[in-house]
């Protein structure tokens, strides 16, 4: 979905656009859905690209750029896409000099070429994790990918952006998927069953990255998996004192807390 979308906004801005996929049905698709100018089950064909963006899974990038390495030209620029950094920059980065740690934080719950959207990048951020040895001629060069897509660029480190990311990315997935645990402990059927015929746009927003894709959840708490820890500890002791408030009915400290959410809220979005 995040490759699809970047291929329809980069050729919507006048970049070519080389396609690699491990489906020759996906590779089709995405021509005829304008996502590249060409498509390709061998990594060679990305000889000739000034700038590589990995779109796989987390665990699978470190075995792709070995993979590429002898088709590449050493100025040939490699990024990635993946929502954690601490852990991917320090794998590829000797593989590859010319690497920089990218993460577009946009998306949607669904995968697949058929959920790529165009303008999905508009106004979102688009974070840069170079480190001290990434050349900066690189740096640059994935920055202007990001204005073209009319991302907001920002850099910070691998590490500051995985602290970051666990407190408003990763760890809304793990509560997300919390709640539908706690639900399905109604234990009435007829109760639960209610629960579900009324449940409308609260319930929706609360839950929609829960919803999303088990295998990219599953990646961000195993390579975040310590900042991942640090924020759901704190969120639990959060409950915690909603919970004593409600227990001893402390009505004025539920809505000082309720206050300081609404409060809290705009300096997030």
């Amino acid at each position: 979905m995040i490759g699809g979308s970047l291929g329809l906004d980069l050729r919507a801005a006048g970049y070519g656009v080389l396609g690699v996929s491990r489906q020759q049905a996906t590779c089709d698709r995405a021509l005829a859905r304008g996502v590249a100018d060409s498509a390709s089950l061998e990594l060679a064909s990305l000889a000739g690209a000034d700038v590589i963006i990995l779109c796989t899974p987390l665990h699978v990038l470190g075995q792709t750029v070995v993979q590429l390495r002898p088709h590449l030209r050493p100025e040939t620029v490699l990024t990635d896409v993946g929502s954690v950094k601490g852990p991917i920059v320090a794998e590829i980065a000797p593989l590859w000099p010319n690497f920089v740690g990218g993460h577009p934080m946009a998306g949607t719950a669904d995968q697949g070429i058929e959920a790529a959207l165009s303008n999905l990048f508009q106004g979102r951020p688009y974070v840069l994790t170079p480190t001290a040895q990434t050349p900066e001629l690189a740096v640059e060069r994935v920055w202007a990918i990001a204005l073209a897509l009319g991302a907001l660029p920002h850099r910070c480190t691998p590490e500051e952006h995985d602290r970051a990311v666990a407190w408003i990315s990763h760890l809304p997935v793990m509560v997300s998927t919390s709640l539908f645990q706690a639900c399905r402990q109604e234990p009435s059927p007829e109760v639960r069953r209610l629960a579900q015929q009324l449940a409308s746009s609260g319930f929706r927003d609360t839950s929609r990255v829960g919803g999303g894709n088990p295998e990219l959840g599953q990646l961000m708490a195993r390579y975040n998996r310590e900042a991942l820890l640090t924020s759901l500890g704190a969120y639990r002791r959060s409950l915690d004192q909603l919970i004593a408030q409600i227990e001893g009915e402390d009505w004025p400290g539920i809505a000082q807390t309720l206050a300081q959410g609404q409060g809290d809220r705009p300096l997030f979005l």
